[in-house]
């Protein structure tokens, strides 16, 4: 992803500075419906398509921040409705995945993949916030995670996408958002504890 918003996302938003009545705000709504679209298709079974609208909510995600930058545009307020809407997103491809997974004709444990869908989703919302909160208490993360937004994303493609070959792929997902986000947080609670 890192490699997306760096050469296709820095394309793209030159263009877009010329269109004077566009904001940054417009371009994070459109990069959420698109990217809560994903999710609702993901519902419906569409693995392929899923994948296809997440990584263009992921491509336009990146287009905003550099948007309002280039264009002056950059406010506080901008920064908070990306943030929040970003989850919107998170969690509509997240209950997708299950609700796909759910309707596979492959007998998976109902309860055990409600419940990974639960970790997944507390893992993805959890990153984002310990980070602000971190950031707001003057307390340091250490290194950068591969849990981040972009990565987490870019699993979904990329099992979306493989879908389409295998359809329980979406499962590899589930898991590495059910593990690795909370293991995240739990090593970020035990490394500020005491401070």
């Amino acid at each position: 992803m890192k490699w997306i918003k760096l050469n296709l996302c820095a394309r793209i938003t030159p263009g877009l500075i010329e269109l004077k009545w566009l904001r940054p705000w417009m371009i994070t709504v459109c990069s959420t419906a698109v990217g809560v679209s994903g999710g609702v298709l993901f519902a419906l079974g569409c693995g392929g398509a899923a994948g296809i609208l997440a990584a263009m909510s992921q491509l336009l995600d990146g287009v905003d921040g550099q948007f309002s930058r280039l264009a002056g545009l950059e406010t506080k307020g901008g920064a908070f409705l990306d943030s929040v809407l970003d989850r919107y997103v998170d969690v509509s491809l997240i209950t997708g995945m299950v609700i796909y997974l759910l309707r596979l004709p492959v007998h998976f444990s109902v309860p055990l993949l409600l419940a990974a869908g639960f970790f997944a989703l507390c893992g993805s919302s959890l990153i984002s916030y310990t980070t602000a909160r971190a950031e707001s208490l003057g307390l340091s993360m250490g290194k950068p995670t591969l849990a981040s937004k972009g990565t987490r994303t870019s699993v979904i493609v990329l099992c979306a996408w493989a879908s389409l070959f295998f359809p329980a792929a979406p499962l590899l997902a589930l898991s590495y958002l059910a593990v690795h986000p909370n293991i995240v947080v739990v090593r970020r609670i035990l490394l500020v504890h005491g401070k």
